[in-house]
């Protein structure tokens, strides 16, 4: 009698070992390839409450980030400025902005579903342009200035613009079709189009012609679409690339990025 019961041992400990080794797969496959850094936060902490570690945080944790921001975005000073810290704190002290940051941290208490976003469509993009490096993403608070800010290998995302359509300071200062696109729904199109911008940007671009310039945006404009599996860029430039790639199949994205010869694309006037 005592031999089956050995087998039945046997096999219940194997089957635990193969739930849990099941268990822990499973795990790793739901790991994301990127989150949105909450840089945001510490500066809604300092901003706010004048919380002294947050800046340190602010300064040893995210030293470029928070340069960019006081010296290029912000553009209140240098930040070997020794009273930098003093005139950060009291430029956000503006009634606007202190609505501005306590919006964000309403709005975005919870950003799970961006990071889902930013880690499925990074994936997707390597994939077709495997030499492409993945990019740290961060939140920040940037006092209605750019949206996406790329550089040194990070996006930064201003969630200040991105509030909603119908966020009453919007109505004030923006028309409705700039309205529309200060949404959460943009951010991760825009983080793509940006950051695609800034890896293949078309030689001399300045002198080029509109048309010309108009079309790049185009090509990366119909890659974001496929990549997010939305049509969520819809113009004439668009269209035609997207005429161009569909009689071209086989046109990879790192080629198409790097077509200079627009005639290629026929766009068709409204």
């Amino acid at each position: 009698m005592k031999q089956p019961y050995y087998i039945l041992l046997l096999v219940l400990f194997t089957c635990v070992g193969c739930q849990f080794k099941l268990s822990s797969d499973s795990e790793n496959d739901n790991s994301l390839l990127l989150e949105l850094e909450r840089y945001d936060r510490l500066e809604y902490r300092y901003l706010t409450t004048g919380d002294f570690s947050a800046l340190q945080q602010m300064n040893t944790e995210y030293p470029i980030e928070t340069r960019t921001l006081i010296e290029d975005v912000v553009k209140i000073g240098d930040t070997t400025d020794p009273d930098i810290n003093s005139k950060f704190l009291k430029f956000y002290q503006d009634t606007t902005l202190q609505t501005l940051i306590a919006a964000v941290e309403s709005e975005y208490a919870n950003t799970e579903d961006i990071d889902q976003q930013l880690s499925t469509a990074f994936s997707r993009l390597k994939q077709s342009l495997p030499r492409i490096e993945v990019p740290k993403v961060y939140a920040q608070i940037s006092a209605l200035d750019q949206s996406i800010i790329v550089g040194n290998g990070a996006i930064g995302v201003s969630l200040d613009k991105y509030l909603g359509a119908n966020y009453p300071l919007y109505i004030k200062y923006y028309s409705p079709s700039q309205r529309k696109q200060m949404t959460r729904e943009y951010i991760l199109p825009d983080c793509l189009t940006f950051y695609l911008m800034s890896i293949y940007p078309l030689d001399h671009f300045d002198s080029r012609p509109q048309l010309e310039r108009d079309l790049q945006i185009g090509k990366i404009q119909w890659i974001v679409n496929q990549v997010i599996s939305k049509r969520i860029y819809r113009n004439k430039y668009e269209d035609a690339v997207d005429v161009y790639m569909k009689r071209n199949p086989n046109i990879s994205y790192e080629t198409l990025l790097r077509m200079t010869d627009f005639a290629a694309f026929k766009v068709v006037e409204n």
